[in-house]
């Protein structure tokens, strides 16, 4: 481990480093990829019809959708319709067949 001149050895120093670029790997990394994949998911399974939840934490029910943006229709009045994008929703509820 300690080279006779008293100094830290390369090899164990190379050995240090890749460890903590392991270890940041597996702490930062990999979770964030793994949730930006669950996010895409999501975002993939949306339809017309589905309740969602946006970021902002308003209800509403999808009524209408293009590639990146859908229109939201929010609350029991009928008039109240918003565009918005697509990565403001956070959560899907498939209506009950």
């Amino acid at each position: 481990m300690l080279a006779a001149t008293g100094g830290i050895s390369p090899q164990f120093l190379i050995g240090y480093i890749i460890f903590f670029i392991a270890l940041m790997y597996f702490m930062a990394i990999r979770p964030q990829q793994k949730e930006k994949k669950k996010q895409e998911a999501l975002l993939a399974s949306i339809g017309v019809g589905d309740s969602i939840l946006t970021s902002s934490g308003f209800y509403g029910v999808v009524i209408d959708m293009t590639d990146d943006t859908v229109i939201v229709e929010f609350g029991s009045n009928k008039n109240c319709r918003i565009p918005m994008k697509k990565a403001a929703i956070i959560e899907v509820e498939k209506p009950e067949l």
